[in-house]
């Protein structure tokens, strides 16, 4: 019995509707990131983006466990002095979709197949999305 890999052109790629509100957002980033490497199709092979597609729309209503609330996002700037510190609160109020995105990337791979990944995950604020062409399918997750 030969080990089962999966070649570039027998790819298919599906597309999910995730909705978050209301759901943890550790628990969202963990079955965002399983469908976005594809770990969830017995097709599964980890040197190919064999991952679907997902939109997560509501992400401003996501909820958090314990105490969340007091996590903060730091970027470096690269020059002395110059990190910088912002609180959830905050990041919530001006781009909710960062702190999805946050969550997801740190579940992926750090090289280039991790960045593909990542770029097959859209996020947006509220209900309205841009991808109905695309007819996703409403997937539903544990809260």
């Amino acid at each position: 019995m030969k080990t089962f890999s999966l070649k570039q052109k027998e790819i298919s790629k599906k597309w999910f509707l995730i909705d978050a509100e209301g759901v943890v957002l550790g628990r969202l980033a963990t079955q965002v990131a399983t469908i976005l490497r594809g770990k969830n199709k017995p097709t599964y092979t980890p040197h190919l983006d064999c991952g679907d597609n997902v939109v997560v729309i509501n992400a401003a209503r996501v909820a958090f466990n314990g105490s969340k609330k007091d996590k903060k996002y730091y970027r470096y700037s690269g020059y002395p002095g110059g990190l910088k510190e912002t609180s959830l609160d905050k990041v919530l109020q001006t781009n909710p979709e960062r702190v999805i995105m946050a969550a997801v990337k740190g579940m992926l791979g750090k090289g280039p197949l991790g960045r593909r990944q990542l770029k097959n995950l859209r996020v947006y604020a509220d209900a309205e999305h841009q991808q109905l062409a695309q007819q996703p399918e409403k997937l539903e997750l544990m809260k």
